[in-house]
């Protein structure tokens, strides 16, 4: 089915634009919510005066929200949960938690729809976007920590991933030097028993 966006729909499109969509997307959802309408021959003629008008409203909404974007910016959630020693969770961070914690802590409702995260299931520092509009996706950290820890400061996360990855190269290193070594000398060994027999 051919439709004719009325209002930004996410991963479809933007106000004015034409659009192919599914029958049933367009017939269950687009259509009743008003998100969208068919593609007639009037509806098209009016696809212009909908994109100028949806870009002013996008425009204003934008100017409206940046301080909240930049607020969001800054934004640094922490959450203690239960581990095992591999640093999986037993259970998951949901969507809804994330979306609550960062209401509470800007004091505008973001809804779990307008995260960009998944269930977060390791311990560790994990990035979420938040969709306040088409244009403005701001994101944001979560940090999960081990249950009865003391949560990680501001940069000690990040000092301790790479701690763990330079520690991590230092056991590889040593593995291939361990593992030259004996090659190193069966090739000695072949050498003297070479020149033995030539004797």
């Amino acid at each position: 089915m051919k439709i004719l966006l009325m209002k930004d729909v996410f991963k479809l499109g933007r106000a004015g634009d034409i659009k192919k969509v599914a029958d049933g997307y367009g017939r269950n959802f687009l259509l009743p919510q008003g998100l969208a309408v068919l593609a007639t021959p009037g509806a098209l003629k009016q696809a212009d005066r909908i994109r100028d008008r949806a870009a002013e409203r996008r425009q204003a909404l934008n100017n409206e929200l940046s301080g909240l974007a930049e607020k969001i910016e800054s934004l640094r959630l922490l959450f203690p949960a239960k581990a095992g020693e591999t640093d999986k969770l037993y259970g998951s961070i949901t969507t809804q938690q994330v979306a609550d914690a960062a209401t509470e802590a800007t004091t505008f409702e973001i809804k779990r729809q307008q995260l960009e995260v998944q269930p977060i299931r390791t311990l560790g520092v994990h990035i979420a976007k938040v969709r306040l509009t088409m244009d403005l996706v701001p994101e944001f950290k979560v940090v999960v920590y081990r249950e009865g820890e003391a949560a990680p400061k501001e940069g000690e996360e990040f000092a301790e991933t790479e701690l763990v990855e330079a520690e991590e190269a230092v056991e590889v290193e040593e593995v291939v030097e361990a593992t030259e070594a004996p090659e190193a000398e069966e090739a000695v060994e072949e050498t003297e028993e070479t020149e033995a027999s030539e004797e």
